[in-house]
């Protein structure tokens, strides 16, 4: 039965069916295509199970304590669940446009209820980050339907609207495709938006890579800084954060001693 893929629950939608699998002990969910959007460890329902989640959290390199954190597209949850154990300190926003997503990630993935720290809204994640007021430290978007980055959450018009979002400080970080034919596109757009600097990271896993742009410029980090902080927030939070600093190697400027971010 460890082969057996378990279907749990099956909805039809605008972005195709929404639905869960299980397997050796992982549930996933599906939307719109066999593409696993998002997994959950049943005997550790609030850790990060996927590489490009836990990649995601390597904000914390750069912006330590953001008091508030904006999510566009839920999935199952998992990063909502980190943050929301992990730092309680946060204040949590989640838009997500699928009911049905929402429905499933609360059943079926543990996602928590609204409370003082945690609003999940069902809506138009564009839309919101357009017309709200607020500002948020921390903007992430992990926005896909099937087989695709939504269009509406890849615009050049959408990472504008996120950098006004963000409060002094604040970062944008962005979940790509690396196989995307539009990513470059996609990846210009965000430097376009956030001219005080970008970086990119490959996920652990091929195939994702996490796109930060900075609100502010944040200087030229050395190495050896990035690596002792590394080492403080994997103490702190058991993920591989001194892989991440070796990731950004890979797809940004640098010399020996330092990470230019621009």
């Amino acid at each position: 039965m460890n082969f057996f893929a378990r279907w749990l629950r099956r909805s039809a939608g605008d972005a195709g069916p929404v639905y869960v699998t299980e397997r050796f002990g992982v549930r996933s969910l599906h939307i719109g295509s066999d593409t696993i959007q998002s997994s959950m460890r049943l005997a550790r329902p609030n850790d990060l199970e996927l590489a490009y989640t836990r990649s995601m959290m390597a904000f914390l390199l750069f912006n330590e304590r953001p008091q508030r954190v904006l999510m566009v597209g839920l999935g199952g949850g998992s990063l909502l669940k980190f943050i929301y154990h992990r730092m309680p300190w946060v204040s949590i926003e989640a838009v997500e446009i699928n009911p049905q997503v929402v429905l499933i990630a609360r059943r079926q993935f543990h996602v928590p209820a609204d409370d003082e720290r945690l609003t999940v809204r069902i809506g138009d994640g564009a839309e919101c980050v357009a017309q709200a007021e607020s500002c948020a430290d921390l903007i992430a978007v992990d926005g896909y339907d099937g087989e695709s980055q939504v269009a509406g959450l890849s615009s050049a018009a959408f990472y504008e609207a996120c950098r006004r979002r963000l409060a002094p400080g604040g970062m944008l970080v962005v979940n790509l495709w690396g196989s995307d034919r539009l990513f470059d596109d996609y990846l210009e757009r965000i430097e376009a938006a956030f001219p005080a600097g970008t970086l990119a990271l490959p996920a652990e896993k091929p195939g994702n890579i996490l796109v930060f742009g900075f609100r502010d410029p944040v200087g030229e980090p050395r190495w050896e800084e990035l690596a002792a902080k590394a080492r403080e927030l994997e103490a702190r939070y058991g993920l591989e954060f001194g892989k991440f600093v070796q990731g950004l190697r890979k797809m940004n400027r640098h010399d020996g001693e330092r990470l230019y971010i621009s």
